[in-house]
């Protein structure tokens, strides 16, 4: 779950008000450094009439938003966070929130 830092979708409050609600990440693009991020940075597409759709019209979906508008969730707080890697006792190496020290899964 990420937050959106900036963008239309940045002041979507949660049901907590004090952040925005988190969302879903469908895909990630890693060579163009995007996502795509379900219900953020919709766009309406033409379609052109086809013998499979023969009536054509406009589609709303999502487009790649940059990874650096994006925050992961802080699993205690809700809040955005900063990541950092640290390895178990018996040498796993595992994401971890550095606001609250609580694992990312």
């Amino acid at each position: 779950m990420v937050l959106v830092l900036t963008g239309k979708s940045k002041d979507k409050r949660g049901t907590n008000g004090k952040y925005p609600s988190p969302h879903k990440v469908l895909k990630i693009l890693v060579s163009e450094e995007r996502a795509i991020v379900e219900g953020v940075n919709i766009i309406s597409k033409s379609i052109k009439p086809t013998a499979k759709n023969p009536q054509g019209g406009f589609v709303k979906k999502e487009a790649p938003i940059h990874v650096s508008n994006l925050s992961l969730v802080d699993p205690k707080s809700g809040g955005p966070t900063r990541v950092a890697i640290r390895e178990t006792e018996n040498g796993e190496k595992i994401r971890v929130a550095k606001k609250s020290g609580e694992e990312i899964k």
